[in-house]
């Protein structure tokens, strides 16, 4: 990212060393939410009701889980998940870098796609034009010349407003909360389904290691800073599970309240009915904002997998600029269906899934050199492997997602 070496000469160095750490869980979590974010959550509200609460707070123990190793391992040892992957088995981190190229290229798109679709819903503009003008902010962060403050901002304060607008719409449709409260313990339904989206959804392909490859900038990493980037994952997973939970009330007032959602775009519809125009002008807001911060979030994760940490901050940002180009052509080229593309971005990142996260783990059980001698925590490591047993669950049926996506 330019601007990097801006901080490390900087005196407010510790300052920005903060924000940076702020950024990188606020990357994480709004690098999750995004365009299919938004569209799960409103489908397994519809379908599941109250019951769905229980999914969520399941998804979200076990996503911390996983992003705790992550950034435990990627923190202490100072060194991305491809850089990892390499020293584990010569060549694996490239194979590695390579899936991620491939899903972080289609979610792209898709996250270009949403951001058209926001603007359309906040502004009333064309699909199209709304993507390009969604890219060209996004370019111009990335050309700033202290282009990591510059996103640790953008995505932090995104992030916020979508969570404030969200909370007002969830207030507004007037949700049974306790309802919903007893079925996080008691659920009326259980939806392995809708656990195993979530999980995919949240921390699947290159979103697993958005904050973590952020966290190294922050020049927060070593074994002593270990409990600070724990602390972090599991901030950072909080804040989605809190956007996904009010997310999730506000879509259930209204289906409690027994109105009926327009099949074509049911989470606008929502909004709508809970808060008139001005809730689908929020709501607009609150999908261009998930889209944006994602097309930031996947832009930055997977160009940090196409370049070292010796790669100079603006060939990096002129890297990133180029591949959002890239994503944006696509996306006017292709004209495919939005949906499509985010159901198979979804799918291919549960594939990369337990590749990457199987190194994590060999490296915090097997390689205490590349972690400079640190004792990893037994118990983290065996909630760490509950978690990868479910990984490859998630990788067999995306498989069998994408086959059967392709054959349709």
């Amino acid at each position: 990212m330019g601007g990097e070496a801006d901080i490390r000469h900087d005196p407010g160095v510790s300052q920005s060393k903060r924000s940076a750490l702020l950024g990188a869980m606020f990357l994480m979590a709004t690098s999750a939410i995004g365009p299919g974010f938004i569209t799960q959550t409103t489908t397994f509200t519809i379908q599941l009701g109250a019951a769905f609460a229980f999914a969520i707070v399941v998804s979200i123990l076990v996503d911390i889980a996983v992003q705790m190793n992550v950034w435990r391992v990627i923190g202490v040892s100072g060194l991305r998940a491809n850089e990892l992957a390499n020293q584990v088995a010569p060549g694996l981190g490239y194979a590695l870098a390579g899936l991620i190229l491939i899903g972080g290229l289609v979610f792209n798109i898709g996250n270009i796609a949403g951001s058209g679709l926001g603007s359309n819903a906040m502004l009333g503009l064309d699909v199209k034009l709304g993507a390009l003008l969604s890219c060209a902010i996004a370019i111009a962060i990335f050309l700033s010349k202290r282009a990591g403050i510059a996103l640790d901002r953008i995505v932090v304060g995104l992030g916020v407003v979508m969570i404030a607008l969200t909370t007002y719409v969830a207030i507004t449709s007037n949700p049974p909360v306790g309802e919903a409260l007893k079925n996080t313990v008691m659920p009326e339904s259980v939806s392995f389904l809708a656990i195993t989206t979530l999980i995919g959804g949240t921390v699947g392909g290159y979103i697993t290691y958005a904050g973590a490859h952020r966290l190294i900038e922050s020049g927060r990493t070593g074994p002593a800073h270990a409990p600070e980037i724990t602390r972090g994952s599991i901030i950072g997973i909080v804040v989605t599970g809190i956007m996904r939970g009010i997310l999730f009330l506000a879509i259930l007032g209204v289906v409690a309240s027994g109105a009926s959602l327009a099949a074509d775009n049911p989470a606008a519809s929502a909004f709508q009915h809970a808060a008139g125009e001005v809730g689908l002008r929020m709501f607009g807001i609150i999908f261009w904002a998930a889209a944006i911060t994602s097309v930031i979030g996947a832009s930055y994760t997977t160009v940090s997998f196409l370049t070292t940490q010796k790669t100079a901050p603006r060939n990096r940002s002129l890297v990133t600029v180029a591949f959002i180009a890239v994503c944006l052509i696509l996306f006017l080229i292709l004209e495919q269906a939005p949906t499509k593309l985010l159901v198979f971005a979804g799918g291919f990142n549960g594939v990369i899934l337990p590749l990457g996260f199987t190194v994590i783990l060999w490296v915090a059980w097997r390689r205490r050199d590349l972690l400079g001698g640190y004792d990893y925590p037994k118990w983290l490591l065996g909630l760490g492997a509950l978690a990868w047993l479910l990984t490859l669950y998630l990788g067999w049926n995306s498989l069998s997602g994408l086959s059967a996506l392709w054959s349709a």
